[in-house]
């Protein structure tokens, strides 16, 4: 599904936001990302989808080689993933329902199947009583589910997941984890980057550790300190 062969990421000015990472990651896996601030998690992510261009290394994400894609081809990467940001990229003018819609508008569905599987994305993360509203009216936590509605729009393969509870409160957080755990049982793999331990430490995943960014520890299903 997933795999970096000696990744390296360094900015323009020679920053360094990832050095020689290598790890592979299997279907069906739902994979922590941690480390402090700073550590790297969101630039790999970014490696995943392209946003970034490694410096050096192989990266190939769900059969397909990142790292010589042309751009004509990253549209065709992307529909295979599906991608949660930090902040909320809710369209303001458009309710939680239209917000959803339009993803499936975007990848070419019929009238009548936006419907149906936009009702069908509102219930699984339900949203059902908040659907008629715009994302100033939602709670942070109903904004990253529709964000996670609108990303399982195309039925992805991955999801990645770019620290969704960051602006929540534990109870939040845990129903967001909660959520992510049915639909990675439902057979989407997912990777989160997380700086919380304490959701870490309760969930018992496999976990990735960077610090600088080089992967410090990769530990199946243990505990994280």
């Amino acid at each position: 599904m997933i795999k970096l062969d000696n990744v390296s990421l360094v900015f323009q000015g020679g920053s360094v936001a990832l050095s020689n990472v290598s790890t592979k990651i299997k279907e069906g896996e739902f994979v922590y990302l941690i480390g402090h601030s700073g550590s790297g998690k969101s630039s790999l992510l970014k490696l995943l989808y392209k946003e970034y261009v490694a410096t050096k290394g192989d990266i190939d994400v769900v059969g397909m080689d990142v790292t010589t894609l042309p751009k004509w081809k990253v549209p065709i990467l992307r529909r295979k993933l599906g991608i949660v940001t930090q902040e909320p990229q809710l369209l303001e003018d458009r309710t939680t329902f239209e917000n959803i819609s339009f993803a499936l508008e975007v990848l070419g569905y019929e009238e009548s199947e936006i419907e149906q599987k936009t009702s069908t994305l509102i219930e699984l993360v339900e949203l059902e009583e908040s659907m008629y509203k715009f994302p100033s009216q939602l709670s942070g936590g109903e904004q990253t589910r529709a964000c996670i509605a609108r990303a399982l729009a195309s039925n992805p393969l991955l999801l990645l997941c770019d620290e969704p509870t960051g602006n929540l409160d534990p109870t939040l957080s845990t129903q967001i984890v909660t959520l992510l755990e049915k639909i990675n049982r439902a057979g989407t793999t997912i990777v989160m980057a997380t700086h919380d331990s304490s959701i870490v430490n309760r969930r018992k995943k496999r976990v990735l550790q960077l610090h600088q960014g080089k992967l410090m520890s990769d530990v199946p299903q243990g505990r994280y300190i």
